[in-house]
């Protein structure tokens, strides 16, 4: 088995034992709740802080990122619009079906893998921004103007959205670190070290707990709206940022495969999270994409590898 595909085993058996413990009922929805925060609070800033501390940061600007941009752009822009011309929705809820096909989860998911398969996070680091500098506005903005729920207050939260986020202000301290090239004093980075050890099997058990359950509600979206959803996040857009990153940039080795790979992650619970916020009708989708696209993604991001490993 090559090493990158050998490295999805502990990923994918971890988010089993998660589900296992959730499905049991063994801690209890409180207990999935505090290892969340656990996790986006200390663990996950811990283990990006000190891991890029100590890279360099040649390859975090880089045309992969622009392949990995571009997938996300044009496939987030077909599903708005066959969520406006196919599914006749509004503007808020085309929003959301233009996330759920497009938005990737960088951070439970996309952080084990760029540490576990590709052992370097520096892309999770420039997809993460990319996401919450262009995606995330973008896409509130659309809600906010249909719903004329806008302002100025609404509008200085989505700017401040990177620096009130723990897991970029993790990454942001690491980069800053790496820049100056100081290193972490021996006596902290112990503590931080420890404590980033925790970040990548906490984050797989609790997207593992987080899949119990999900699919349970009355307010069903059409199946052929979901399955459209799925096969633009699964399918389109990592072969999009695969044929844009390889004939368009020249990208091959290394480069492509974490570009293809980043694509190939499953629906981010961001667009949940939005829809429900907002009472929007897309909720069920977004909930139903998270589920199939998290379960189906254990395929295609194995796949993804082994092809170009």
């Amino acid at each position: 088995m090559p090493t990158v595909v050998a490295g999805f085993v502990p990923i994918w058996a971890l988010t089993g034992v998660g589900y296992l413990v959730r499905r049991t009922n063994l801690f209890g929805l409180a207990a999935e709740r505090a290892l969340t925060r656990v996790v986006f609070y200390l663990a996950m800033p811990a283990v990006l802080f000190t891991t890029l501390s100590r890279v360099s940061l040649k390859g975090l600007a880089s045309t992969s990122i622009l392949a990995f941009a571009v997938s996300t752009v044009l496939v987030g822009a077909i599903g708005l619009a066959a969520s406006r011309w196919l599914f006749h929705r509004r503007l808020a809820d085309q929003a959301i079906g233009g996330m759920s096909s497009a938005y990737v989860n960088a951070a439970n998911l996309g952080i084990p893998v760029a540490i576990t398969v590709l052992g370097d996070p520096s892309f999770v680091v420039a997809a993460l921004m990319f996401q919450l500098l262009v995606v995330m506005p973008t896409v509130l903005t659309l809600i906010d103007t249909d719903l004329n729920t806008g302002g100025t207050g609404r509008f200085r939260r989505v700017l401040l959205l990177p620096v009130r986020n723990p897991v970029i202000l993790g990454a942001a301290g690491g980069l800053a670190m790496a820049a100056l090239g100081w290193q972490i004093p021996p006596l902290l980075a112990q503590p931080l070290d420890l404590l980033g050890a925790a970040g990548v099997p906490l984050a797989l058990l609790v997207l593992g707990m987080s899949l119990f359950g999900r699919g349970q509600s009355a307010d069903l979206p059409r199946r052929s709206e979901v399955l459209l959803v799925v096969l633009l996040k699964i399918v389109l857009q990592p072969l999009v940022c695969f044929l844009v990153g390889h004939f368009a940039f020249g990208l091959t080795g290394p480069p492509l495969l974490a570009a293809v790979l980043f694509a190939a992650l499953p629906t981010a619970q961001n667009a949940f999270v939005f829809a429900s916020q907002y009472e929007l009708r897309a909720g069920a989708l977004a909930r139903d994409a998270i589920l199939l696209t998290t379960l189906l993604s254990m395929a295609s991001l194995t796949l993804v590898a082994y092809l170009l490993a």
